[in-house]
C-alpha cells in the first residue's frame, strides 16, 4: 500500500484532535498508509511545543478562523495550504465554546457546515469525513433532567435522538441533518463517533479537560499533604459508584481512524459509540489508580462533611503551585488559567452522579479489538502532562 492517505484535521490542538494527529505519526494504523497530516489550530502552535514528532508529513496551520467572512473567503484561505486537494480524510473535532448558547449553538452548526462544504469543493480526492458528537446525543449533559423513559443504559447508538424541549439546544441535531442532507448523494462516505468525557492530553490550555485539572490537582496535593497521604475522592458519593466507560483521546483516535479507513459506503452517516473497553467502571476503582501514580492512597469520598473541590484546593494552595512551578521548571499558568471553563470539574465529579455506560457492541463489531485500563489510559496522560513541564516528573 502506498502512502495514498492524506488527513485533515479541524481542531488539532484540542484533546482529541491533539491524539489525531500523533497516531496518524505514529503510524496508526500501520505503517505506510499515511502520507501526511494537516493540522489545524485556530491559536497559534509551534511544533515545539506541541510534543508531536517531528515528522515531515505533518503541516501545522494555525489561524484559520472558520467563521470568518464568506464562504469563498474560507475556501480561499484553506485553499493555499500546500496538498490541500490530495486530502483523502477530513477529521472534523473543532469547538467554539461560549458562555452564549444559542451563539455556541449557531456557531457550531455553520462552522462544521462551512468546513466540510469547503474540503467537499477543495478536495477531489475525498473519502470519508467525520463529525464528533458526543454523550450528549443520549442527553447525559442533562444531569438529573436526563430522559430515563426514552433513553436507557447501556447507551446505544440506534436509540432515538433527545425530544423537545432538549432537542433544540443540541448543536448535534442541526450538523448532522445538515451533512445527512448534503452528502447523499456525494462519493465520499460519513460517520459521527460519540465519545463520553474525554481523557487527554492538551498542549493548549483547553476549556475543558479533566485530565489536566486531575493531573494538576493530585500533583499539588501530594506537595502539600506529602507523598503516601489519603486522597478521598473529590466529589459525591452518588457520582462516585456511577457506571461509565472512559473515552481516552488516544483511543478515540484509533477507533476513528479504524472506521473511516475501513468502513463500506452501506454504513454511510451511522454513529458509533467511542471508548477504552467494552465493560464500564466506577470511580470506586479509577480514583485509587489515579491517586496511586502520584504516590498517593485514594480514598472514597468523606463520610461526613463536604469533600475536597478540585478547583477550590488549586485556588487555596495556589501560592504553592507558583512555588512549584519555579522549583520544578514547569510553565507558568496553567493551574489556574482564565481559559478553563468555570466549575467543570464539580460538574463532571459531583454531578455526573448516575449510570451512563456506553454499549460498546456496534464499535467492537467492526473488528477494532484492543482495550484499555484506566492505568494505561489516564497514566499515558499524566507522562506526556510530565514531559510538557506542565506537572512535575
Amino acid at each position: 500500500m502506498t502512502m495514498s492517505k492524506s488527513a485533515l484535521i479541524f481542531g488539532a490542538s484540542g484533546v482529541t484532535g491533539w491524539a489525531f494527529v500523533n497516531e496518524i505519526l505514529n503510524d496508526y494504523p500501520k505503517n505506510g498508509v499515511w502520507g501526511k497530516v494537516h493540522a489545524l489550530t485556530n491559536r497559534p502552535l509551534k511544533q515545539s511545543d506541541s510534543l508531536w514528532s517531528n515528522d515531515s508529513r505533518l503541516n501545522i496551520v494555525s489561524g484559520i478562523d472558520l467563521l470568518k467572512g464568506t464562504q469563498e473567503d474560507l475556501e480561499a484561505a484553506l485553499g493555499v495550504i500546500d496538498g490541500i486537494k490530495e486530502v483523502t480524510h477530513v477529521y472534523y473535532l473543532a469547538y467554539k465554546a461560549s458562555s452564549d448558547l444559542d451563539q455556541e449553538y449557531k456557531d457550531a452548526e455553520a462552522m462544521f457546515r462551512r468546513s466540510t462544504t469547503a474540503m467537499d469543493h477543495l478536495s477531489p480526492k475525498l473519502e470519508f469525513v467525520v463529525l464528533q458528537t458526543g454523550a450528549k446525543m443520549y442527553g447525559c449533559h442533562l444531569l438529573e433532567n436526563h430522559p430515563t423513559d426514552y433513553i436507557h443504559v447501556p447507551l446505544k447508538e440506534s436509540l432515538p435522538r433527545l425530544k423537545s424541549p432538549y432537542a433544540e439546544m443540541l448543536f448535534y441535531h442541526p450538523q448532522l441533518d445538515w451533512i445527512t442532507a448534503y452528502a447523499k448523494d456525494k462519493s465520499w462516505n460519513w460517520c459521527d463517533t460519540r465519545p463520553d468525557i474525554i481523557i487527554g492530553f492538551v498542549p493548549n490550555q483547553n476549556f475543558y479537560s479533566l485530565a489536566t485539572s486531575i493531573g494538576v490537582f493530585l500533583s499539588l496535593y501530594a506537595e502539600v499533604e506529602g507523598k503516601g497521604a489519603t486522597c478521598p475522592y473529590p466529589g459525591s458519593k452518588t457520582a462516585w459508584v456511577a457506571k461509565s466507560i472512559d473515552s481516552s483521546s488516544d483511543m478515540i483516535a484509533r477507533q476513528t481512524l479504524h472506521l473511516s479507513l475501513t468502513l463500506p459506503k452501506s454504513s454511510k452517516g451511522e454513529g458509533f459509540n467511542v471508548a477504552d473497553s467494552k465493560d464500564p467502571s466506577t470511580w470506586e476503582t479509577k480514583w485509587p489508580a489515579l491517586c496511586s501514580y502520584f504516590g498517593l492512597k485514594g480514598t472514597p469520598p468523606p463520610a461526613e462533611g463536604e469533600p475536597n473541590e478540585v478547583r477550590t484546593y488549586i485556588k487555596k494552595h495556589l501560592d504553592t503551585w507558583n512555588d512549584m512551578e519555579k522549583k520544578y521548571g514547569l510553565k507558568t499558568g496553567i493551574a489556574d488559567s482564565e481559559l478553563t471553563f468555570k466549575g467543570f470539574e464539580y460538574f463532571l465529579l459531583t454531578q455526573f452522579d448516575f449510570d451512563r455506560q456506553y454499549d460498546m457492541t456496534k464499535m467492537y463489531g467492526t473488528g477494532f479489538s484492543e482495550e484499555r485500563s484506566t492505568s494505561e489510559a489516564w497514566g499515558g496522560v499524566f507522562d506526556r502532562m510530565k514531559a510538557a513541564k506542565i506537572i512535575p516528573s
